[in-house]
């Protein structure tokens, strides 16, 4: 076979980095200490980086740098400025989460390529479309998808001239990436900001099946599902691992390159994949991949069954059985780690060695020699010192009244320590005195250099961003907009002048017209879309579009949003787009006329204040609803009250409506609730409940919203929707007993995101 499969490897730290280089990694994705998902991880400076992106060119390998959360509008312009030094570093992509990125990097930064992060949750057609319009060269699709789904997905990728990567090894999220508010709403650490908390991997107490961990699932390995892969169409396997060390990160990826070249040589498999049980691993599935989610996925215990396995491979049963297993265990390690060590000792990162020397005679040009070495005297001894000559295009002139001045010389030259460079010395004395030349031959000299030791790459001037102005709200008294999902709370139309939203499920019975005819008998109704869409129920979303032709729409789905943008109907970004930053609503605005999007519950009152509104663009914000905290593909009622099924069918999603509760080991309970049509979901045992951004914000938002739907209240009691209603627009008309009165009602409520922020 002909086609590049390229192996993608974690890299938390500087030594990891250099173990999946040298285990044969063909690329590497990385963190800053800043602006990244893997906050746990050790991270990068900035000088780490130039050198890690000099090391892995030597060895053929590409960088891409993880900038995957949100950002908050105080930190653009940090951002804008580290966007200007990586132009210049040699980085092969950045991989992002933020919808304002695309803006940003597409405008003012156009040579960086732009990966879609495993935090957009990629997982249909319409999605893959959006992000190529906004820029996207690749996609990471989501982790939950079976091969059937990716090869479609990355057929159509590849349509649009956008590649695709598959996570092939390492931890599973339980829930959707992107949609997972469990750490924020539970410690105030927000996983779309890299602070993930891993509450899946949290004990409960026991559940009615006897888990401890009812969340947890193995980990990920489709060592043996390559060729499925590669007939897929997959361009990149990627492993998981940051915050891994570097025997595990050498390990896997070694394991992965040799399973690989031996596909591409002979068309055949490795059958021995021990070696992946001698590094930390949960046990593996590969179930996802295969489309068959039975409750064999979950593992009641997250730490490291390595050493289990160790002694069932073994058949350990007494005691010194399993000492000895462990023993030889623990041996292995420290040799793979002692091995590692030996491999990578002399990688070195530090930054080059640079002496500039000065040369020259009276009528003949400036001459000036850059000499560059890694003052590493091991790697001298196999690699020659890099000589750069450059020389002025006007020659030099005896001196009037003063001669060149060497101290402006290196002035203009000290640039060149940097973060790539370190200058050893300037050497003056191959060039004669009382002599001169214009200063502009010295800052030509000093390009002309500048591009060599830029690897012959034109240098990238920073660029200065204005910052945005704040337009006019479209609306001059705020809104009210509630959310309903039964037809029977449609009376509640009749009760209102607000703009009433009706939810849609997630998954549809294909053929029928039933919420077509919702739509179709009650005009008033605008269609809202959920986040996640897979597969036919993406397609009957699609045909809801095609057939109802709604005035508009809010869709917490962008492949949804792409369709609606393709037909010409207005519409609305939804809570779960995660907008936290003026540059999100450009993007969403300027490349699929968006009309307006909420801002994203997880900030506080201050990082709100900051936005910027695009003029003619609404801005929304939910002052009531149920806590989201995780959903899933996978059956959270498996590990809890059990499932007579054995694995997930299609009837699941549709017919499925069990509920449960959870609770964790500080005696807090959250509500497992799955209805019919929706994907198993964890809600927040307090409801969300915020009438502090209508004091605050009546003159920033043009519409606040309220969520009247059942969908996860769990036990709690059901306050009267009308009577809610009628107090939330009092409330929006100042009247401050209705405040009393929702307080009272809702009486297990917060809103402590609104406080806290991210």
């Amino acid at each position: 076979m002909s086609r590049k499969i390229e192996l993608l490897a974690p890299g938390g730290d500087v030594n990891a980095i250099k173990a999946a280089i040298v285990a044969g990694a063909n690329a590497v994705y990385c963190g800053l200490d800043t602006f990244n998902a893997r906050n746990r991880a050790s991270n990068l400076s900035f000088d780490d980086l130039n050198g890690i992106v000099r090391l892995a060119h030597e060895y053929q390998c590409e960088i891409f740098l993880t900038l995957n959360v949100v950002i908050l509008e105080n930190e653009l312009a940090g951002m804008i400025k580290l966007l200007n030094k990586l132009v210049n570093t040699g980085i092969d992509g950045i991989i992002v989460q933020d919808l304002g990125m695309f803006n940003l990097v597409k405008k003012h930064f156009p040579t960086l390529d732009i990966h879609a992060s495993t935090q957009l949750t990629t997982h249909n057609e319409g999605q893959i479309l959006f992000l190529a319009k906004i820029g996207a060269t690749r996609v990471n699709l989501s982790r939950e998808l079976n091969l059937g789904e990716i090869k479609s997905l990355t057929a159509l990728a590849h349509d649009v001239d956008v590649l695709t990567e598959v996570f092939v090894h390492g931890a599973l999220c339980i829930a959707f990436s992107g949609q997972c508010y469990s750490s924020s709403v539970s410690v105030g650490n927000s996983g779309n900001r890299g602070r993930c908390s891993q509450a899946c991997r949290d004990e409960y107490e026991p559940t009615e099946m006897g888990n401890k961990h009812p969340l947890n699932l193995k980990d990920n390995s489709a060592y043996f599902d390559l060729p499925e892969l590669v007939e897929a169409g997959v361009d990149s396997l990627k492993i998981e691992g940051r915050i891994k060390g570097a025997s595990y990160v050498h390990t896997v990826v070694d394991s992965w390159r040799k399973q690989i070249n031996k596909f591409v040589e002979t068309g055949k498999l490795l059958e021995d994949d021990s070696n992946l049980y001698k590094v930390f691993n949960r046990d593996f599935t590969n179930l996802f991949l295969k489309g068959d989610m039975t409750k064999s996925m979950f593992i009641d215990n997250p730490r490291d069954n390595s050493f289990t396995h160790a002694n069932e491979k073994s058949n350990a049963i007494s005691v010194v059985q399993i000492h000895d297993a462990q023993q030889e265990l623990s041996q292995e390690k420290n040799e793979i780690s002692a091995q590692v060590s030996e491999k990578i000792e002399y990688l070195s990162i530090d930054k080059h060695l640079l002496n500039i020397e000065f040369s020259g005679k009276l009528n003949e040009p400036l001459t000036v020699t850059a000499v560059v070495s890694d003052g590493n005297q091991k790697a001298l001894e196999k690699k020659d010192k890099q000589v750069f000559v450059v020389q002025s295009d006007t020659c030099l002139i005896a001196a009037g009244k003063s001669a060149i001045d060497q101290s402006a010389i290196e002035k203009r030259f000290k640039s060149f320590n940097n973060a790539r460079y370190n200058i050893e010395g300037f050497y003056f004395n191959q060039l004669d005195d009382n002599l001169n030349i214009p200063f502009k031959e010295l800052t030509t000299l000093k390009n002309k250099l500048a591009f060599l030791l830029n690897d012959s790459k034109d240098v990238v001037p920073a660029v200065e961003i204005a910052a945005l102005p704040q337009h006019a709200k479209i609306e001059e008294k705020p809104k009210l907009s509630i959310l309903i999902s039964d037809i029977a709370d449609l009376h509640l139309c009749d009760q209102t002048e607000a703009d009433v939203y009706f939810k849609l499920p997630e998954s549809f019975k294909v053929g029928s017209t039933k919420y077509i005819d919702i739509f179709l008998e009650n005009p008033r109704l605008i269609p809202w879309f959920p986040a996640v869409l897979i597969g036919k129920d993406y397609q009957e979303s699609v045909k809801i579009l095609e057939v109802v032709k709604p005035a508009r729409i809010v869709s917490n789905n962008t492949g949804v949003a792409y369709k609606a943008f393709e037909m010409g109907i207005d519409w609305i970004a939804g809570p779960f787009l995660n907008t936290t930053n003026s540059y999100a609503l450009l993007t969403l605005q300027e490349e699929l006329n968006c009309k307006g999007a909420f801002i994203s519950n997880e900030i506080n009152q201050n990082q709100i204040r900051r936005i910027k509104r695009p003029e003619g663009f609404k801005l929304l914000y939910s002052i009531y609803h149920p806590i989201l905290m995780m959903t899933s593909r996978q059956c959270f009622f498996q590990q809890t009250v059990g499932c007579k099924k054995p694995s997930i069918e299609d009837g699941c999603m549709l017919k499925c409506e069990k509920a449960t509760t959870i609770t964790n080991v500080k005696g807090i309970s959250f509500a497992v609730d799955k209805q019919k049509g929706g994907y198993p979901s964890i809600y927040n045992h307090e409801q969300f409940l915020n009438l502090d951004a209508v004091k605050d914000f009546s003159g920033l938002f043009d519409e606040f919203f309220i969520d009247l739907t059942n969908i996860g209240a769990g036990s709690k009691e059901q306050a009267d929707k009308a009577e809610l209603l009628r107090h939330f627009e009092n409330v929006l008309d100042g009247v401050e007993a209705s405040s009393v009165q929702l307080n009272e009602m809702v009486s297990v409520s917060t809103n402590a995101q609104y406080r806290q922020g991210l």
